[in-house]
C-alpha cells in the first residue's frame, strides 16, 4: 500500500517498516488499512475527544489539530500502546502496570490471571515478590513447606511465554525482591545461567539501612515477611558484592533504591511503592498504570539555540494530551481503572537528548552537557507541573490529592500525582529518527548484516548531513567509521565534528551516571538509563559506579558490560581472519564419496538455548564424512533445523569441502536464546555444530584457528537486525522488537 506521508517529515525506511508492522491498522492478510497520516489523525482525534468530558462545548477539532501537528513534526510522541490502540477496538493505551503479589495461593494466582489479561492487552507488568514467605517456611493450611518466591516467579514467566501478546508486543515483567528477604541470595543468582526467567528483568530492592551497613561492613537482618520477625543475618558488603559481581557477569540484577522511591511517593497515605515497570523508570503503587510520552529535544533547537518558547508550548500540550489519555483509556482491570484515575500519574519524558547536544555543539558527558541536562529537565518539570496545575483549575485535582505531598496551603491543586518520567524510547525514537531517551549515540555509523547476508552501512542522519555539507562524506569513509565504531580517531573528520559526535563507549561509566543523576534531580519518577562498560571492565569498576549512583541520588542503576550477555549482528569493529597454518590434507577430495556400511566417530554434547544438542561426527578412511544431530528435546523447529544443518554438512564433507570452511560458515551465528558464558558460550544450534567440529579437530591436534567477528549484543529474534541495550532491555533499531515491550 503506498504511504501518504505528504504532511509528515520524511519517514525513514526503518520508521515505515516499524509503522506498517506494529502500529497501522491491518487486515487479516497483514495489509495496512491506514497510512501513517491516518494513524496520527486517529490518535489525535481520539485523545482530543476527552475534552468533551469536562466541557460539552470544547473545541475538540482545534485541539486535535494541535496534537496532530505536534506528533507529525515529531516534537512529541506518546508511548507505543497509545499510537497502536487509540481509536481502535482494544483501546488499551498504557505501557505498563504494577500488580500486587500477596502471600496466599489465591492472591498469587489472581496476579497470574491479571498478568495474562494485561499482556494480552499489550502492557508490561512489574511485581514485588517480597511479600511471599521464603522457601522452606511453614504453610499451616497444609502442614507443608513453602516453595518460595522464585518458584512462583517461574509460574509468571511461563504465563508470559504462553501469551506473547498476540504478536504485537511481547510480555515483559519486572521482578523485585527486597534485600532483607531471606531468599535474597537465590534471587540474585536466579538468572545466572540465562536459561530461566527470560521474560523477566530482575532488580534487588536496596534500603537505606542496607546501604549504611555496606558502608560500615556490618551485618544486617533478614526479615520473614510472613511473621515480620528476624530470620537470620547476612553481611551487607558480601551481599552487595554478589549483586555487583552478577551484574558484571551478565547485566542482572539491577538495583533499585526502595526508600528513595517512597521518599518521593506523592500519595503515601494510599500505599507504599514496592515495584516499578519493566524498565525501572516508573515506580507505581499496586494496580497503577503508567501513561508515558516523550518530547523530542532534537526538534527544539533552532539556529543553534534552544527554542525555549516552543519547548514550553509542547510541554503544555503534552501534559494535556497525557491527562486525556487517562480519560479515554480502556483499562484491562477495574482495579487498575480505579487506581489510575485516583492518582492520574503521567510520565512526560524526553528523547533526542544526544541530538540536541550535537546540534548545540556540546559533547555528551562534558560538564557543560551535565549542567544543560539539569537546566532542560528542570524547565520541563517546572512547566509540566504548571500545566498540570492549570488543568486542575478546570478539571479538579486528582482524587487522592487530600493527604498527598501536594496538599499544602501554599501550592494549590494539581491534576496529576506525578508529571515527569525519563523512559526508554527505543521504538518511538525509530519513528522520529532520533536518539533514544537520554542515552548517547550508540554509534555514528555501523554495519548491519540483514537476513539475505547483504551488508548495509547505517549512518547517523545528523552526521551524514554535516559530512555532506562540509564536503568530507564518502561511502568509503562511512564504512571505515563503522569498522571503528567511533570518529574520534578518524583524521578525515574535522576535529570540531569529532568532538561532538560522542558514542556510548567514548564516555566513561561515571559520566553515564552523572548524566542520569542530572536528569533525576528534576524528574518526579525515575530515569531509565543504561551505563555502558567495555568488556575489559572489572568488578571493581562496576561497584564504583553503583556507589556513585547511590551518592548522586539516583533511584536505580542498570549496567551492561559489552559481551557479557549476548551477541549481535551489529558490528563496530573489524578483525583480520587468520589462516590455518597446517592444511588438513586428508580432506582434499573432489568426488562425492559413497557411505560405507560402518564408520567410526565421536559424539559431543553441546548445551544450547533450546536444550542439549548431541552432535555425532563420523569419518571414513579419507577424513570427515558425516554429521548427525539429536536434540535433547524431541521435535520442534530447533530439532528440524539442526537435522538440516547435519545433512548439509555431511553433503559438503562427502563432496570434498574442508572442515575449516564448514566451521567458518557456522561459527558465530547467533539466535535470540544463547547459552553459557565465555569460551563455553553457545550462540545457536549452528554455532554448537561449529564448536563441536572445532573440538574434534583440536583433539586430533589440528587447530582450525578461526576467529569470528565478535559482536556486542544478541541478534533480533524477529528480523536479525540491530539490537541495543537500553534501560535494561534489548531493543531492535530495525523492526522495533523489544524484550521489555
Amino acid at each position: 500500500m503506498k504511504q501518504n506521508t505528504s504532511t509528515i517529515p520524511a519517514l525513514t525506511k526503518n520508521a515505515l517498516t516499524v509503522l506498517e508492522k506494529r502500529y497501522l491498522k491491518r487486515d487479516m492478510t497483514g495489509k495496512p488499512l491506514e497510512t501513517p497520516v491516518d494513524m496520527f489523525r486517529r490518535v489525535a482525534e481520539t485523545i482530543a475527544s476527552a475534552d468533551r468530558v469536562f466541557d460539552k462545548k470544547a473545541k475538540v477539532d482545534a485541539l486535535a489539530d494541535q496534537f496532530y501537528g505536534m506528533m507529525t513534526a515529531f516534537e512529541f510522541l506518546p508511548n507505543s500502546p497509545t499510537l497502536m490502540n487509540a481509536g481502535r477496538e482494544l483501546g488499551q493505551l498504557s505501557a505498563c502496570f504494577v500488580l500486587p503479589v500477596g502471600d496466599s495461593m489465591e492472591e498469587i494466582f489472581d496476579a497470574v490471571k491479571f498478568t495474562a489479561l494485561i499482556h494480552k492487552s499489550g502492557g508490561g507488568t512489574g511485581f514485588s515478590f517480597s511479600r511471599l514467605r521464603p522457601a522452606h517456611d511453614e504453610v499451616k493450611t497444609t502442614t507443608g513447606i513453602s516453595s518460595g518466591p522464585l518458584s512462583f516467579m517461574k509460574v509468571f514467566d511461563m504465563a508470559t511465554e504462553t501469551i506473547k501478546q498476540g504478536g504485537t508486543r511481547r510480555g515483559a515483567n519486572m521482578g523485585i525482591l527486597r534485600v532483607d528477604h531471606p531468599d535474597i541470595m537465590d534471587f540474585i543468582m536466579c538468572k545466572a545461567d540465562q536459561k530461566q526467567l527470560n521474560n523477566f528483568n530482575i532488580s534487588v530492592g536496596l534500603t537505606e539501612k542496607f546501604m549504611e551497613a555496606v558502608e560500615k561492613d556490618q551485618d544486617y537482618d533478614m526479615i520473614n515477611p510472613r511473621t515480620k520477625e528476624k530470620a537470620g543475618t547476612l553481611n551487607a558488603r558480601k551481599v552487595f558484592s554478589r549483586v555487583v559481581k552478577q551484574a558484571w557477569s551478565n547485566g542482572e540484577p539491577g538495583i533499585i533504591f526502595l526508600d528513595r522511591l517512597n521518599k518521593d511517593n506523592p500519595t503515601p497515605h494510599v500505599g507504599e511503592i514496592e515495584s516499578t515497570n519493566p524498565c525501572g523508570e516508573q515506580p507505581l503503587l499496586p494496580y497503577e498504570s503508567c501513561n508515558l510520552g516523550s518530547i523530542n529535544l532534537g526538534t527544539m533547537v533552532k539556529d543553534g539555540q534552544i527554542d525555549w518558547g516552543r519547548l514550553k508550548e509542547v510541554v503544555g500540550l503534552a501534559v494535556h494530551f497525557l491527562d486525556n489519555v487517562i480519560e479515554v483509556n480502556n483499562y484491562p482491570l477495574p482495579q487498575i481503572d480505579e487506581m489510575t484515575r485516583a492518582n492520574r500519574k503521567i510520565g512526560l519524558g524526553v528523547m533526542g537528548w544526544a541530538d540536541m547536544l550535537i546540534l548545540l555543539g556540546i559533547p555528551y558527558g562534558s560538564k557543560e552537557s551535565i549542567a544543560l541536562g539539569e537546566k532542560v529537565m528542570r524547565f520541563i518539570n517546572d512547566e509540566g507541573h504548571a500545566a498540570s496545575r492549570e488543568l486542575a483549575t478546570v478539571r479538579g485535582a486528582f482524587p487522592n490529592f487530600t493527604g498527598s505531598i501536594f496538599d499544602t496551603p501554599h501550592e494549590g491543586e494539581i491534576r496529576n500525582a506525578t508529571v515527569t518520567t525519563i523512559a526508554p524510547t527505543g521504538t518511538i525514537s525509530i519513528i522520529a529518527n532520533s536518539s533514544s531517551g537520554v542515552e548517547p549515540l550508540f554509534a555514528v555509523s555501523y554495519v548491519r548484516q540483514v537476513m539475505d547476508k547483504n551488508i548495509l552501512v547505517e549512518v547517523n542522519p545528523i552526521f551524514e548531513r554535516i559530512a555532506k555539507e562540509r564536503g568530507f562524506y564518502s561511502e568509503e569513509l562511512m564504512q571505515r567509521i563503522a569498522e571503528h565504531g567511533t570518529v574520534h580517531d578518524i583524521a578525515e573528520v574535522p576535529e570540531d565534528v569529532r568532538r561532538v559526535f560522542v558514542t556510548a563507549h567514548d564516555i566513561t561509566p561515571e559520566e553515564h551516571i552523572e548524566m542520569q543523576a542530572a536528569f533525576q534531580k528534576y524528574t518526579d519518577n525515575a530515569v531509565s538509563k543504561t551505563v555502558n562498560f567495555p568488556n575489559s571492565a572489572t568488578i571493581e569498576d562496576v561497584e564504583k559506579v553503583y556507589r556513585l549512583a547511590y551518592k548522586l541520588n539516583c533511584k536505580g542503576v542498570t549496567i551492561y558490560r559489552d559481551g557479557s550477555r549476548d551477541e549481535q549482528v551489529l558490528s563496530t569493529g573489524k578483525k583480520e581472519e587468520k589462516v590455518a597454518e597446517a592444511p588438513i590434507v586428508e580432506e582434499k577430495h573432489t568426488v562425492k564419496r559413497d557411505r560405507p556400511k560402518a564408520l567410526k566417530g565421536w559424539t559431543y554434547q553441546m548445551q544450547t538455548g533450546c536444550g542439549p544438542l548431541y552432535i555425532t561426527i563420523n569419518e571414513d578412511k579419507q577424513g570427515l564424512f558425516e554429521l548427525f544431530t539429536t536434540m535433547g528435546k524431541a521435535g520442534g523447529c530447533a530439532a528440524s533445523q539442526s537435522e538440516a544443518i547435519g545433512r548439509m554438512v555431511s553433503l559438503a564433507w562427502r563432496s570434498g569441502v574442508q572442515a575449516r570452511q564448514v566451521v567458518k560458515q557456522l561459527l558465530g551465528i547467533s539466535c535470540h536464546c544463547p547459552a553459557g558464558f565465555g569460551d563455553n558460550k553457545v550462540l545457536s544450534c549452528a554455532d554448537a555444530v561449529a564448536k563441536a567440529i572445532q573440538s574434534l579437530m583440536e583433539d586430533r591436534g589440528m587447530s582450525l584457528d578461526i576467529e569470528h567477528q565478535v559482536a556486542e549484543r544478541g541478534a533480533c529474534p524477529e528480523c536479525g537486525g540491530i539490537v541495543e541495550h537500553e534501560g535494561g532491555c534489548m531493543v531492535c533499531r530495525v523492526c522495533a522488537y523489544s524484550e521489555c515491550a
